[in-house]
Order: C-alpha cells, then sequence, then structure tokens
C-alpha cells in the first residue's frame, strides 16, 4: 500500500495545502506498532486486524480501534509467462507453497523445480496469504523471500519456473493465474467471487477527528478513490454510469 498512499497523500495536501501527511513504510507489522506506540494517526494495513493487536490497542487506549475501508485488491498469483499453467486450485496453491509440491510436471507444466518467492513476516500480504491459502500453515523453507511486491513480480519475470503473489497492480507482463477457475480482475475481485479479493485498510485507535477526518473522508471521497484507481487498485464502489 506504501505507494497508494504516498499518491493519496499528494492529491490530498494539493487539494489542502494547510494540512500535512506524512507516510512511512515498512509493512503493516510496522504499522500496528507504531498505531500502539501512539506514534501514528493512522495504519495503513492489507490484511485485518487480528485479536492479540486488538488487545493491544485496547491495553493502551481502552479502545477496540476503528477500522475504515480504503479499497479493494484480487491478491494475485504471479506466473512467468513462459510457463505454460495458467490456472490453479487453492489446494494445489498451498500444497507450492508449503514445498509438498516441487516440480512444475505435477500440475501439467513442463519437467522443472517450482522456485517459491514470498513475502517476509512482517507484510500484511504474506500473512493474507499465509491465513487464506496455506491456512496457519508455514511456507516452504526453500521459498525466496522479495522485501516488496514488485521485488517478487521482477523475479518471476526473470524465472521461468518462478511462482509469487501480490497485488492485482503488479506484474502486468505476468501470467496472473486463475484460482478455482476464476481469473483475478476487478469486476471478479469486487464481488467476491474472486477467493483470494481483500479489502486494503486504514486504522485508528478512534474515530479520526479534526485534520485527520479530512483526510479519511477525503480519501473515500470520488477525487480519492479516483487516485485508488490510477494507482491500480480497486475503489470501493464501481464509477457511476
Amino acid at each position: 500500500m506504501l505507494e497508494l498512499n504516498r499518491r493519496l497523500a499528494v492529491e490530498f495536501m494539493r487539494a489542502h495545502p494547510g494540512i500535512a501527511v506524512r507516510v512511512a513504510g515498512g509493512g503493516t507489522d510496522a504499522g500496528v506498532r507504531g498505531l500502539v506506540e501512539g506514534e501514528l494517526e493512522l495504519c495503513a494495513a492489507s490484511r485485518p486486524f487480528r485479536s492479540e493487536e486488538v488487545a493491544a490497542l485496547h491495553g493502551r487506549f481502552g479502545t477496540l480501534g476503528v477500522q475504515l475501508l480504503l479499497a479493494r485488491d484480487a491478491l494475485s498469483v504471479f506466473l512467468n509467462p513462459a510457463n505454460p499453467v495458467r490456472a490453479l486450485t487453492l489446494d494445489e496453491l498451498r500444497r507450492i507453497f508449503a514445498g509438498s509440491v516441487a516440480d512444475w510436471r505435477e500440475l501439467g507444466g513442463p519437467s522443472a523445480p517450482i522456485i517459491v518467492v514470498v513475502r517476509p513476516p512482517s507484510s500484511g500480504t504474506q500473512q493474507f496469504f499465509r491465513d487464506h491459502v496455506l491456512q496457519g500453515a508455514a511456507f516452504s523453507p526453500a521459498a525466496r523471500v522479495a522485501r516488496r511486491s514488485d521485488d517478487v513480480a521482477r523475479v518471476v519475470a526473470e524465472e521461468p519456473g518462478a511462482i509469487g503473489f501480490g497485488g492485482l497492480v503488479f506484474g502486468p507482463a505476468l501470467t496472473h493465474a486463475a484460482i478455482d477457475g476464476v481469473v483475478p480482475t476487478p469486476a471478479s475481485a469486487r464481488d467476491g467471487s474472486y477467493p483470494l479479493a481483500r479489502y486494503l485498510y486504514f486504522y485508528a485507535t478512534a474515530p479520526p477527528r479534526g485534520a485527520t477526518k479530512v483526510f479519511t473522508d477525503w480519501c473515500v471521497s470520488p477525487a480519492g478513490q479516483a487516485v485508488v484507481a490510477e494507482a491500480g487498485f480497486i475503489p470501493l464502489w464501481p464509477a457511476p454510469a
């Protein structure tokens, strides 16, 4: 979400020159820590907060926190275009990323080793994938770790046998695999038919007030949602006809 948040901040400050918005990265975990420690007004998150994170907020502030929807996204599975495999099931994904399937031949592809590429544990995208695909199981110990989603896409583009995951906006020249027969698109993410559709969020310790509320309200306004679309993510609602 880092690039999306930067774009939102820039366009918001152009429209509201009296308010400054500072954006920092580091993954969802870093945002959660900053929010719990009182360093941030908002935490951007690509997954829902966990129960222990909500408990930490309650212990510090006496609140359960506030979840604000920002955008939709399809967590896409990247394949190299040279790989003839175009579709996978959730069960096949689980076995690939857990390391129990190691050769593309087992999935109807060429006889070649599968190179698994994942995000670091601090990434909300990694945690979403682990929860929804691996269902809490560990990633393969042979998996390569790439810091950002665009790094995952770059490795998959360079390695014909690689597979990775990230937001739909990344890797436009890659194959974005159909999962359980559904191709990741804005329409399939919005209607929920794509099994790895997700929301992107802002979290706050309490309902935003003052300048923070002005910013969050703007982000879900037509102007803010236009920035969401321009950044390659999916607005919360379809554009008017």
